[in-house]
């Protein structure tokens, strides 16, 4: 046993968090027998703003950085080595002097439909009652149900399944990344079909922030690096950043392998209501180390989605206030 940790991982507190953390340990511990000793890799639980305050919506609290600023402000002063990210909470532009330095191979990236009243979206009669904090999911859902209801709810896997089961809900939806890593099985789930439900930026994917000068640390976590992850994440978030979205736009993407070997990405933007879905597709073909060309990629269909939904991006953000969205009740 190690009498001071060799490494100190950065993560939020909640059981999906710890479970990524401590993915991201035993990788490390299968790496080098000295991170594998008892007490050489340390987990440090910090609190977000996000994790902080729950009677609000995500859009009331700001949007970026909601789940990831505490963190990267304990990385940056050297309370911790390395922060663990669920992907999709990053903002694009991380701090001056950080980096993710590696993606662990992707989850299942699609979205799970979860009720105890139907098996899938298609089987909820009209006027059921679906809960989410998403308003891509929201957007997505009611482009393809408008005779559903839409409320919001937070908090972890755990408490979104409660609400479930108490009934407060008829429905809700949750990434199937984490119900698989949490391995929780006692509520029947259904993937939706990204063509119905397209994901989040990086949803199911782990990234690994460092300081961009700590040689040491990079070293290690660089080696954990899955590179066709990495393709399809840096895609996705560089037609995010075209767009320069954030909690109050729906904005989703998703970019995989197609049949001929070719880097196919989709995104869509739409309305918080659902009324109006815009989306646009892109392939090329990208060798396994050319992440330049995944990020040409992402900001040529992300350039395709700004200039075809023009000044409504603006105007859809503007009008997400208050506790929801108009339409969504």
């Amino acid at each position: 046993m190690v009498t001071h940790p060799l490494l100190r991982i950065g993560t939020r507190g909640s059981p999906l968090a710890l479970a990524q953390a401590n993915e991201v340990r035993g990788r490390l511990a299968a790496l080098d027998p000295a991170l594998a000793a008892a007490g050489a890799v340390e987990i440090v639980i910090i609190r977000t703003t996000g994790d902080q305050v729950q009677d609000r919506t995500l859009v009331e609290l700001g949007g970026k950085g909601l789940f990831t600023k505490e963190i990267e402000e304990a990385l940056i002063t050297g309370a911790i080595d390395l922060a663990v990210h669920s992907m999709k909470d990053m903002p694009t532009e991380l701090p001056e002097g950080l980096a993710i330095t590696a993606l662990l191979p992707r989850e299942d990236p699609r979205d799970a439909f979860l009720s105890l009243k139907a098996r899938r979206l298609d089987d909820l009669p009209a006027g059921a009652v679906i809960g989410t904090a998403s308003l891509r999911r929201q957007a997505q859902l009611l482009a393809a149900r408008p005779d559903l209801t839409v409320v919001p709810l937070r908090g972890n896997v755990q408490t979104r399944l409660s609400r479930l089961r108490e009934g407060r809900i008829d429905a809700t939806l949750l990434a199937m990344a984490g119900l698989n890593r949490l391995k929780l099985t006692e509520v029947d789930r259904s993937p939706i079909d990204p063509a119905v439900m397209l994901p989040a930026v990086a949803q199911g994917a782990i990234g690994i922030e460092t300081r961009s000068a700590d040689d040491r640390t990079n070293a290690w976590v660089g080696a954990l690096d899955d590179g066709e992850t990495a393709l399809a994440v840096i895609a996705e978030r560089a037609l995010l950043a075209v767009l320069d979205g954030s909690c109050r736009t729906p904005i989703a993407a998703l970019a995989r392998r197609d049949d001929d070997g070719r880097l196919a990405l989709t995104g869509r933007v739409a309305s918080p209501d659902g009324g109006t879905l815009l989306e646009e597709a892109g392939m090329a073909d990208i060798g396994a180390a050319d992440r330049a060309a995944a990020e040409a990629l992402g900001r040529r269909v992300g350039t395709a989605l700004r200039e075809r939904a023009g000044e409504d991006i603006a105007r859809w953000a503007a009008g997400v206030t208050g506790q929801w969205v108009p339409g969504a009740t």
